[in-house]
Parts: C-alpha cells; sequence; structure tokens
C-alpha cells in the first residue's frame, strides 16, 4: 500500500481548493445565473398571486431596487472576498453579478416608467428635477449602462486597459449613489438604507487599503510542528 504524501493530503483537505474547484466547475455559473433570478420569479409570483401588499406596483419598483443595490454590493465584494478567502474562482463571477445589478436596476426603472408613471415623459422628466432622490437614482443607472455597455471583452480591448479600467472605478459612485437614492427615497432615518450605504463604504475602503491574510504557505510556516 502506497503513502499518499502530505502535501497532497493537505491539498485534498484545503477548502480553498476544494471552493476553487467548485467554483471552476462548468456548473458553477449556470447555477449562480438561474439562482440570480430567483428574486425576479418571486416577486412576479407574488404579484400574480396577490401577495405584494395594498400597493403591488410600488412595492416591485421597491424590490427591483433593493436587489439592484444587493447585487452591486456583492459584486464590489467580490475581490475583497477573494483576497480575503484566496479563492481566486470568485473572480468569474464578478462580471455576471455586476451584469444582474444592471438588470434589476433596468427592471426597477422599466416598473417605474411603464407601471407607475404609464410612460408619462413630461412628468417623468419633472420629476427627475424635482425630486433629487431621483436624479440620483437616475444618475446611478447612467453609470450602471455605461459599464454594462463595455463589460465585453472586445471592448476593452478596444478602450484599452488603462481607459477601460478608469471608467469601471465608476462602479463605486453607482454603488454609493444608489445607497444615497434608497437613503432620500425612505421617510425618517430607516436602519436598512444605512446598512447598504455602511457597506458600501467599507468595500470603498477596503479598494483602497486593502488587507490579506496570510497564504497557505505562510500557515504552514507559522504552525507548530506535528
Amino acid at each position: 500500500m502506497t503513502n499518499t504524501p502530505a502535501s497532497a493530503v493537505r491539498r485534498a483537505t484545503d477548502p480553498r481548493q476544494i471552493a476553487n474547484a467548485a467554483l471552476s466547475s462548468r456548473w458553477a455559473k449556470p447555477i449562480v445565473f438561474a439562482l440570480a433570478l430567483v428574486p425576479l420569479f418571486w416577486t412576479v409570483w407574488l404579484a400574480y398571486s396577490g401577495e405584494l401588499g395594498a400597493e403591488p406596483i410600488l412595492e416591485s419598483v421597491k424590490q427591483s431596487g433593493l436587489w439592484a443595490i444587493r447585487f452591486l454590493l456583492i459584486a464590489l465584494a467580490v475581490s475583497p472576498l477573494r483576497m480575503l478567502t484566496g479563492v481566486a474562482a470568485l473572480a468569474r463571477f464578478r462580471r455576471m453579478i455586476g451584469l444582474f445589478a444592471f438588470f434589476y436596476a433596468s427592471v426597477h426603472l422599466s416598473v417605474y416608467v411603464g407601471l407607475d408613471q404609464f410612460f408619462d415623459w413630461p412628468a417623468i422628466g419633472k420629476e427627475i428635477l424635482k425630486r433629487p432622490y431621483i436624479t440620483i437614482g437616475m444618475g446611478a443607472f447612467v453609470i450602471l449602462s455605461a459599464l454594462a455597455a463595455t463589460s465585453t471583452n472586445g471592448m476593452v480591448k478596444r478602450m484599452g486597459g488603462k481607459r477601460w479600467r478608469i471608467l469601471h472605478k465608476g462602479v463605486f459612485i453607482a454603488g454609493l449613489a444608489g445607497c444615497l437614492h434608497f437613503i432620500l427615497l425612505v421617510k425618517g432615518w430607516q436602519t436598512s438604507p444605512l446598512v447598504y450605504a455602511a457597506l458600501c463604504v467599507g468595500l470603498l475602503a477596503f479598494r483602497r487599503w486593502p488587507l490579506r491574510l496570510p497564504t497557505t504557505r505562510a500557515r504552514q510556516r507559522l504552525a507548530p510542528g506535528l
């Protein structure tokens, strides 16, 4: 009976290796894609079954907007999580999750324009100019639209890596604007908008002052001998 090298045993039981293998599989992206659609189908089902409350249209606008912010924050959290955990395969999902943030923002805007305002463009224009939270929200949507339109590999090549990276730093502006939109939208000081804003500021701070956990090799050097 052959002895299994200790390094091979460590690799087989290392949570990072297991997570990287799982996230690198061909099924990982379809599963994440399907899970990201669950909030949409759940909201549609609640609307169909009459479970969205007394004002289903306003609730649909609210829920789609919340999920846009959530997916945006998840996209912003991918790099910090990858750096902290050492699970490099997380980077595979950053673009997809960011596009889902744009998707839910589009649903949010579409429900507002089509079902809440009935495509009354003059009234919508007045609302954008009159209400700061709508103005800020539209600004965030414009930024997300630009990021979504330039998210392909072909656009990276056309723009050049440096200009593309500068443009895509706008995701933090979009995140802060989305959180401010939420804060101004609600009446009074409520906890949830402030929590989203704090998370966004924390992720921005992490980008400026990143932290890294010790690598596997460094932890092995620091670990006591067996």
